[in-house]
């Protein structure tokens, strides 16, 4: 048995032999009420070995030379000009409508349009589109759509003479403003005692805007769409697994993944995937009884310090997102370490550089197993608010009366969908840190063996997700 064999052997055993100690009783945790969903413990084993053996079998023997790094795309269809416009309104209107509903509309949350359009279409349903479809929030993001109409427009009136042009996008920036976008928008999420409110929402949707609007006035639509704008950034990546792309009033299509391995790592680019995946598995972890264990003391701790009640679970949660994220910073960060012991010892910057599009698939795999119920019930309700917007009786499309259907999908259909994203968006983060360790060390030998650190890395994140599946059991 060669070497190879024998690590993945004992790898896959220990793996199974942790599984099988897993309680029997674990369930994933519920969203928007929810009954708990039943995950046997074989599912933790089997799950973990097919990330293993996708490695270490099906990578290590049959991925012998790089083949996402340079993929070619084929031009399949022409779009007009027009096309284009009309999404451009579509997007601006769709906005104004959320921040119309969030102002003028009741403010119970399940009866207005803008908590459902903004915590479930736009942060869950269109990274799915983005991963089928390829970037469509691109062509209806309404901030885009208002600065370049406003460009345009200010160049006909200044004729000749033109407008400045933009200050130059600078590099040590990166993605961290789109980081940092994001990781306040998961503040939002689940620690503002008031993310709920449709009034608040709409408030934070025009500073949200007024800011892109800034960024894109200093620094040029595209560079600050590519780089600034924090739901732009994200759903870029997630598109850029899709099969499709779109560009210059064209349809082109390109392998699965295959554009995901051209990412730059740019600064910001690693914490900005670390916020996606760390903020998603705070999100699951306080639904079990670890963090129900630790919340009260660190509640009590910011009470001391002279916090009212509501401020100090706000500042406790603030700690717990945290924490989340740096913990999976430093998983990240181990792996990178590991790899460094390969080869010719490449600086850990530049390997974290190197690897960090492996992070894609599992940021995604992360939204879809922890939101996906989420997204199937409660996107059900977007039929009658979108027919009342403001929760006061109106039927603008005939479907205000219809109604959430729990029967749509089972609660089995739901777990298998959960745990089945979690091992296909691992086995894919496999796939592109195998094929980027080809281009890094030549021989197939050094990167097989740079990816038993790699490995290691997506068998924490596999076991991370799964346990947080099970979190709910524990409360």
């Amino acid at each position: 048995m060669s070497r190879r064999c024998r690590i993945a052997a004992a790898a896959g055993g220990a793996l199974l032999a942790a599984a099988l100690l897993t309680p029997a009783g674990a369930s994933a945790h519920g969203l928007v009420g929810r009954q708990d969903l039943p995950i046997p413990r074989w599912l933790f084993a089997w799950g973990a070995a097919v990330v293993l053996v996708a490695s270490f079998v099906a990578l290590g023997t049959l991925w012998a030379k790089p083949r996402l790094q340079a993929v070619r795309e084929r031009r399949v269809a022409g779009l007009p000009r027009a096309l284009e416009v009309v999404l451009g309104l579509l997007g601006i209107a769709a906005f104004a409508a959320v921040v119309y509903a969030g102002f003028a509309g009741t403010q119970t949350p399940t009866a207005n349009l803008a908590p459902t359009a903004i915590y479930v279409v736009l942060w869950v349903g269109v990274p799915v589109l983005s991963l089928l479809f390829g970037d469509v929030f691109r062509a209806v993001n309404p901030w885009r759509a208002v600065a370049r109409g406003v460009g345009w427009a200010a160049k006909r009136v200044a004729g000749r003479g033109g407008l400045p042009e933009p200050l130059p996008y600078p590099e040590r920036l990166g993605r961290w403003p789109a980081a940092l976008g994001l990781l306040a928008f998961a503040w939002v999420e689940l620690v503002w005692a008031q993310r709920d409110d449709p009034s608040s929402l709409a408030v934070l949707a025009l500073v949200y805007a007024a800011v892109q609007l800034l960024g894109m006035a200093l620094y040029g639509v595209e560079p600050w769409t590519r780089r600034g704008d924090a739901f732009s950034a994200y759903f870029s990546l997630v598109a850029r697994m899709s099969p499709l792309r779109w560009q210059r009033r064209g349809m082109w299509v390109r392998p699965v993944l295959g554009g995901v391995p051209s990412l730059s790592p740019v600064p910001g680019t690693v914490a900005l995937l670390c916020v996606l995946i760390g903020t998603t598995s705070f999100d699951g972890l306080t639904q079990g009884t670890l963090w129900n264990d630790v919340a009260p003391d660190l509640q009590a701790f910011f009470g001391d310090l002279g916090l009212n009640q509501d401020r100090a679970i706000e500042a406790a949660f603030t700690v717990g997102m945290l924490v989340c994220v740096l913990g999976v910073a430093a998983l990240y960060r181990l792996g990178v370490e590991g790899v460094r012991t390969v080869g010719a010892g490449r600086p850990a910057r530049e390997l974290a550089g190197a690897f960090v599009h492996s992070l894609v698939p599992i940021a995604l795999a992360y939204a879809v197993a922890h939101y996906f119920s989420l997204l199937v019930y409660q996107g059900q309700a977007m039929a009658y608010l979108a027919s009342d917007p403001l929760g006061e009786g109106s039927d603008l499309f005939g479907t205000a009366s219809a109604t959430i259907d729990y029967g749509v999908i089972g609660a089995n259909g739901i777990w298998y969908v959960q745990v089945g994203a979690l091992i296909l968006g691992h086995v894919a983060g496999l796939v592109l840190a195998h094929d980027r360790a080809l281009v890094l060390y030549g021989e197939a030998r050094d990167a097989t063996r740079s990816q038993l650190w790699m490995l290691a890395v997506m068998i924490g994140f596999t076991s991370l997700g799964l346990w947080l599946l099970s979190a709910s059991a524990q409360a």
